[in-house]
This record gives structure tokens, C-alpha cells and sequence, in this order.
């Protein structure tokens, strides 16, 4: 039998120079394939504006803040002297005197510039109690939760000691102790607020260390403690960093409320002493109390409404249902 040949079939040249203009332009293997994301996973910059356009309160409470931070950082150059100086005669009610706007105290002292300071003292303590209690927290709920057996038992229960203590009876026991200062404050308040953040950490790490790229990273030969701090960690923080915002709040009640007694420092001005300095004229200049408390208010509001909007955002369920 012969062998059929099959003669090639012609092209006229109009369809042949098609044909090399239609292959030149397909891109080339050497080009740089650029990747492609995918429309559906926002990024975490447009999440934080989405969120914020949609929680005007949470503009309101990051405004506040910053407010008060500006004031208590330009607190020496607004009020250069000593805000415990006497400097006009007592019970200047606000608004009576251009020279102190909201007034005096019963003992002459300037009412705002003791309100401008005061809010440096509360927020130095409350930033430095937090970072403290969440040094704490973190490295023990880490440590116990990542581990477990004999090491999750044994910190479980220090931590269930800690907190079976009445916080703010131990708060007083410390602060009585120890010399009343910024520092003594800021060690007391971590003292008893550090177990909350340890049982969160200590759930997050147990939930964490049995994912897949927890034992990818063990395959690969890493040791505990880059698995802890560069592994784990970077996803159980966004429920610690809302519970922080709620941690820097209570630590500026728990001053206030320290100043209050007698038992905050007695060598700087702050809202709580304010507070208590003018509760025996409550009925007669009751702006004294009325001022310093209103400062208060409104801190620890715009650090709740931060930390709403910081839970909103950092919350995978609540972006699931978005």
C-alpha cells in the first residue's frame, strides 16, 4: 500500500502575515507576570476607612483623644509653672475671670492649668500600665497556652490566685506599701489587671498552635520561641490590642480613684485629687469636682469608642457578616 501523502495546506500571504501579527502579540515568557489580587479580600487600610465612615462616633473618640494628648503633651509650655502654686484669691467661679477661664479652687489654684497637667499624669499612667500589664499577660498566657500540660496547669493556676484577690483592695494594699508615685501607680495597676490578658492570650494560643502554619513552622525546624513571637502572636493581637484599649481607661479610673483616697502622688496634680479636693465644697463650688470628673468622662468614653471601632475592624466575624 502506498503511503497517502498529505500535501500541506496553503495559506495566502495576507493570512500568513496575519498570523505573525496575531502570535507577536501575545506576551512574550521573559515578561514580568504581574499577580493578580483578588477583588474580594480588602485590604486593611480600606477596612479601617470603610469602618470609620460607617461609626462617625468612632471619629468622635479618636478626636477626643487626640485632644487630650495634645494637651497633656504642651501641658509645660500652656502651663509653665507649678499647677499647685496659689495664684488668685479662692472660689473664682469659670467664666467670672479672663485670667483663669474655669476658675480657682479653694485654696486659689488655677483650675485649668491643674486640668491640662492632670491629663499628662492620667495618661502617663494609664499608657504605662497597660504596656506593663500587657508584658505581663501576654508572656504568661503565651507561654502556658503554647506549651500546655504541667507548664499550663501550673500558670493557670497563679493566675486564677491573682484573680480570686479583691483588684482594687490589693490595689490600695500596694500603693499603701510602696511609696506613692507615677511609677508605683502605673506597677500596682499592672499588677492587677495582667491575669485578664493572660487567660485571653492563653485561649488564643491553645486555639492557634494546632494550625497549619504552626506545625509547617515546627517542620521547618523553628524553635519555641520564634514560633511564639513570629508566628503565633501576629494573629492572636487583634483581640488584645481592643482589650488594651479598654485596660488604659480602667487604669485612669483606677488613679483617679487612688488620688481620690489620698494615695496617688502627692507631688503632681491629678483629676482624682482634684476631685477629692473639692468634694467638701460640693454643695457651695461644685464645679470643682464638676470639671475634673467631666475630663474623665470624657477620656475613658472616647477609649471605649476606639476600642468599639478597633473590634469592628479586627474582628474576622463581624467582617464575615459585613
Amino acid at each position: 500500500m502506498r503511503a497517502l501523502r498529505l500535501a500541506p495546506e496553503r495559506v495566502p500571504a495576507e493570512g500568513r502575515a496575519a498570523e505573525i501579527v496575531s502570535l507577536a502579540d501575545w506576551p512574550s515568557v521573559e515578561q514580568p507576570v504581574v499577580p493578580l489580587v483578588p477583588k474580594s479580600a480588602p485590604s486593611r487600610a480600606r477596612r479601617l476607612l470603610s469602618v470609620i465612615g460607617h461609626n462617625p462616633l468612632a471619629v468622635s473618640g479618636g478626636a477626643i483623644l487626640l485632644f487630650v494628648a495634645l494637651m497633656g503633651l504642651t501641658s509645660p509650655l500652656l502651663y509653665p509653672g507649678d499647677p499647685l502654686a496659689i495664684v488668685a484669691e479662692p472660689f473664682i467661679w469659670p467664666g467670672t475671670d479672663a485670667a483663669h477661664p474655669l476658675g480657682t479652687d479653694s485654696l486659689g489654684r488655677d483650675m485649668l492649668a491643674g486640668i491640662v497637667h492632670g491629663a499628662a499624669v492620667s495618661l502617663q499612667v494609664g499608657v504605662f500600665a497597660t504596656f506593663l500589664g500587657l508584658l505581663i499577660g501576654v508572656s504568661v498566657g503565651a507561654v502556658a497556652g503554647y506549651f500546655g500540660g504541667w507548664t499550663d496547669v501550673v500558670l493557670s493556676r497563679v493566675t486564677e490566685v491573682f484573680q480570686t484577690l479583691p483588684n482594687f483592695v490589693m490595689l490600695v494594699v500596694v500603693v499603701a506599701i510602696a511609696q506613692p508615685s507615677i511609677a508605683t501607680l502605673s506597677v500596682a495597676i499592672a499588677i492587677v489587671t495582667w491575669p485578664g490578658v493572660a487567660r485571653l492570650s492563653r485561649a488564643e494560643f491553645r486555639t492557634l498552635r494546632e494550625k497549619d502554619f504552626v506545625l509547617a513552622a515546627r517542620s521547618l525546624g523553628f524553635g519555641h520561641v520564634r514560633i511564639i513571637v513570629s508566628e503565633i502572636l501576629p494573629s492572636a493581637l487583634p483581640p488584645i490590642i481592643v482589650t488594651a484599649s479598654v485596660m488604659v481607661a480602667s487604669a485612669i479610673l483606677m488613679e483617679s480613684a487612688l488620688s481620690f483616697m489620698g494615695l496617688g502622688d502627692p507631688n503632681v496634680v491629678s483629676w482624682g485629687s482634684m476631685i477629692g479636693a473639692g468634694r467638701e465644697y460640693l454643695r457651695t463650688a461644685w464645679y470643682m469636682c464638676a470639671l475634673p470628673g467631666f475630663a474623665i468622662m470624657l477620656t475613658v468614653l472616647a477609649l471605649n469608642l476606639l476600642g468599639d471601632a478597633l473590634n469592628e475592624i479586627l474582628n474576622p466575624r463581624r467582617q464575615v457578616r459585613r
